[in-house]
């Protein structure tokens, strides 16, 4: 099988092809033959300076394909399923950007009829955002149409990847979505992925306009640049409602006033996927399953995600494309 691998950590030249046996799962485990990986900043971050536990990695988190074989202990009746698959190389060298990858069976989930280019945006973006809809002492648990009917989100940065997923979770489940953008362009990704106001944060003063369409403040702030937005978040928040960080855009460090938080008894979460609460990151794989099923999660232009496609000889230009913020989402064929 052909593979992208590293073996140090680097800019995008250390990422080789490769050829290799096609590995045999383990107890637990599934084979799945890739048809498409997702590219998340997760993945050139890692490739720069995480360790490497086993010498070598293929990278990627996310993507989506078909079970070719199952380890022990696991349903053979899973061979042929499609699905796609979250986590992959989260402290395993197994990734995503390869013909074929071993993941442990309780990390890939059906896709049934959705294109695959959708199962490999399904990972990391979307369960990042499910968090950041559900972590506040206010918010549910879970997502489903009508779990957020009666309240409003705010989305910094509503034409990133996981602006759009916490957009799109959020429209399905019956929010009022605000998001702010840096241009008209970003303006109408964030739109079409289902935002009820965009704001242009360039051009307009986003307290004045956020307080138009909630007066009593915002429930839950979707923040992907906390050192920049920290004053704006706390002049907009609900009582009792919460700032979801998720990214340090913009600076790592934040300062926040104590009195005006305290009053409205206000939280601040941060957010990563890869350590989540057990419990929590499994009812975000079902809840986003769900919404895939149900029509609420879609990609492309026409979604306010863009596709941008690779093979996979040209994954270093891929992760390349993802270290500059390319607007949209990443994908590589993992085929052909």
């Amino acid at each position: 099988m052909k593979a992208i691998v590293y073996e140090r950590t680097g800019d995008p030249t250390v990422l080789q092809l490769v050829d290799r046996p096609v590995p045999e799962p383990g107890a637990g485990e599934v084979l799945v033959r890739m048809a498409v990986a997702g590219v998340n900043p997760t993945d050139w971050k890692a490739r720069r300076q995480w360790p490497l536990p086993a010498g070598w990695q293929i990278p990627g988190q996310d993507g989506a394909g078909v079970i070719e074989a199952v380890g022990a202990g696991v349903d053979q009746g899973l061979i042929g399923e499609r699905v796609w698959l979250w986590e992959a190389a989260w402290q395993r060298p197994w990734g995503t950007a390869a013909e074929y990858t071993l993941i442990p069976a309780r990390q890939v989930v059906p896709l049934g009829d959705a294109s695959f280019e959708l199962g490999a945006c399904l990972g990391i973006p979307f369960l990042t955002a499910h968090r950041c809809l559900t972590a506040g002492e206010y918010l549910p648990d879970s997502l489903r149409p009508g779990a957020l009917s009666d309240h409003t989100v705010l989305v910094q940065g509503g034409a990133g990847a996981v602006g759009n997923a916490a957009i799109q979770l959020a429209a399905w489940a019956d929010a009022c979505v605000i998001a702010t953008v840096s241009s008209p362009e970003k303006a109408q990704l964030a739109a079409a992925a289902g935002a009820s106001m965009v704001i242009n944060y360039r051009e307009q003063d986003v307290v004045t306009e956020v307080r138009k369409v909630a007066p009593e403040g915002v429930h839950a702030i979707v923040e992907v640049s906390a050192a920049r937005n920290a004053a704006t978040d706390v002049q907009v928040l609900h009582p009792g409602g919460v700032v979801c960080v998720y990214a340090d855009d913009g600076g790592d460090e934040v300062t926040l006033p104590i009195r005006p938080l305290m009053v409205p008894n206000a939280r601040w979460q941060f957010v990563l996927v890869y350590t989540l609460p057990k419990a929590a990151k499994a009812q975000a794989v079902v809840d986003v399953a769900a919404a895939a099923e149900q029509g609420g999660i879609r990609v492309g232009e026409e979604a306010g995600l863009p596709l941008h496609r690779y093979p996979l000889a040209a994954t270093a230009k891929a992760h390349q494309a993802v270290e500059e913020a390319t607007v949209g989402k990443v994908l590589i064929s993992t085929t052909g």
